[in-house]
């Protein structure tokens, strides 16, 4: 063997015992949850007297949802004398008159409502949040971004959790409004429900660290003073905070049968948008706060835990170097002899891949009882979060760099029904060239997989399938929806059904 060769082949196994490690740490997520399923919230009486409460809900653009959101939240059963509700408008279009106009409405039937509008976002979400905290009168500080519907008993089955003088907040589980729209909108509802369960759910039920999500969750005032406030220097606030929180002794509970509803994007662009936020802030917050983490006086489980989350996205970097080495490596161990190399190939791709179908399967088990009717979809999940790694890879590498970037909302249209359609609403997200990258890449999987059939090395074939359908599904469905139409747009929404 070559030194080239060897220097291919020592990295692709470096990549994959790597992934591996991560895919394993899964099968743990799923051990912690249910090791202690006992160690759940439990129902508690209501604080007496009860405290005064601050919504605050900040939006940008957001004019297909933003009167179904203050609807929903006056709609809270809580005393109108101790809820207040705060509208930090930071938009710069029509969402601005719909907001305010939906305040006044509901100011007239006797709400404490305020609309509050900025006109140089500094800060982004976060600087609407600090701004509108300076003047909240409440003890208590909801939160819910625009696409969410709060259900009307979020206050009274949050706020008894408070009773714990050491409990800082309360998040609940995100719901999905639209989730059997399209293929792209169920495999997003699969990705939250297991972020939320095991991930929120094991690690809270054991004890270690979680974080807020930005939405869906009530704080104790004070906890978010007493943190160091809401800071923008990373695009996750809600994460930076959660752990700067924890950090200073606060407890976090995770109510998993608190639902609360909520908008999945129905454009690949605006799920990637999403996710390299997600991808960039978790990054961020991993720079800034793990050294701090690590030297804390902290069970070591929580550490190593807390660790695993917030490198979790540097496994996207690997991703793709690992993509392009596929073929190389494939023709190398070909031609050295492809079946010594299988005993180790097989085994470190099944524990990379196989956690995340347990992970998943585990989870729509938790939440459904046609459970099973769901796991055909497993497979384009697994694909669809391969064909993210150009996209999150780019955002790890942004955060790595220091590369400042705006806080890029979510496009949300108000999608509730598989009748309701996107085309020709505002806000679609226009991007050409990672699209294309991922479709050479789908292009790149597909020789290989022709490689693979000629010369009858089936073992790794279902592997392969899987980054050529997951590159060519988001690079495509991207292209696709950008410069389709409408008919293509319609027969995308019926794919999954």
């Amino acid at each position: 063997m070559t030194p080239l060769e060897t220097a291919i082949l020592a990295s692709y196994f470096f990549i994959l015992c790597i992934l591996a490690m991560y895919g394993w740490h899964r099968y743990y997520l799923v051990y912690l949850y249910m090791k202690h399923k006992d160690n759940v919230p439990k129902p508690l009486p209501p604080l007496d007297p009860l405290p005064a409460v601050t919504v605050q809900l900040p939006i940008y653009n957001e004019m297909y949802v933003v009167d179904r959101l203050i609807g929903a939240v006056c709609a809270m059963d809580y005393p109108k004398d101790l809820l207040e509700i705060q509208v930090l408008d930071d938009s710069t279009d029509e969402t601005t008159e719909i907001a305010e106009l939906a305040v006044r409405r509901y100011a007239a039937q006797g709400f404490d409502i305020k609309y509050l509008h900025r006109t140089d976002r500094t800060g982004y979400k976060a600087g609407a949040l600090d701004v509108g905290l300076n003047v909240a009168r409440g003890q208590y500080i909801a939160i819910f971004d625009a696409d969410f519907v709060p259900p009307a008993e979020f206050l009274r089955e949050t706020l008894p959790q408070f009773v714990d003088p050491n409990v800082g907040m309360v998040q609940a589980r995100w719901g999905h409004i639209n989730r059997d729209y399209s293929l792209l909108t169920r495999i997003q509802s699969i990705m939250l429900d297991g972020h939320f369960v095991l991930e929120h759910g094991g690690r809270n039920r054991a004890n270690c660290f979680f974080n807020f999500n930005g939405t869906a969750g009530i704080w104790r005032r004070e906890v978010i003073n007493d943190a160091g406030g809401w800071q923008h220097d990373t695009l996750t606030e809600d994460l930076d905070l959660s752990y700067r929180a924890q950090l200073r002794g606060w407890r976090f509970v995770f109510m998993q049968d608190l639902v609360a509803p909520a908008e999945v994007p129905v454009e690949m662009n605006a799920f990637k948008s999403q996710q390299h936020r997600w991808a960039k802030g978790s990054i961020q917050t991993c720079r800034k706060l793990l050294p701090r983490i690590l030297q804390a006086d902290l069970p070591f489980s929580v550490k190593a835990e807390a660790f695993m989350h917030l490198t979790a996205n540097f496994n996207y970097l690997l991703m793709v170097v690992l993509s392009l080495l596929m073929f190389p490596s494939m023709y190398v161990r070909y031609n050295m002899g492809w079946s010594e190399m299988l005993l180790i190939d097989v085994p470190l791709f099944l524990a990379a891949t196989m956690s995340v179908a347990n992970f998943y399967m585990v989870c729509q088990r938790e939440l459904f009882k046609d459970w099973t009717t769901r796991l055909k979809y497993l497979p384009f999940l697994m694909s669809i979060g391969i064909g993210l790694c150009i996209n999150n890879a780019r955002a790890v590498i942004e955060a790595l760099s220091g590369k400042q970037t705006e806080f890029a909302r979510t496009p949300k249209y108000g999608i509730e029904r598989n009748s309701d359609d996107w085309i020709g609403k505002k806000y679609h997200q226009a991007v050409l060239t990672q699209p294309l990258i991922e479709v050479g890449l789908g292009l790149y999987f597909t020789v290989t997989v022709f490689y693979a059939l000629a010369n009858q090395i089936y073992g790794t074939l279902p592997f392969l399938v899987l980054f050529q359908v997951g590159f060519l599904y988001t690079g495509l469905l991207s292209l696709v929806q950008q410069f389709g139409g409408d008919d293509v747009a319609l027969s995308t929404q019926t794919a999954g059904e």
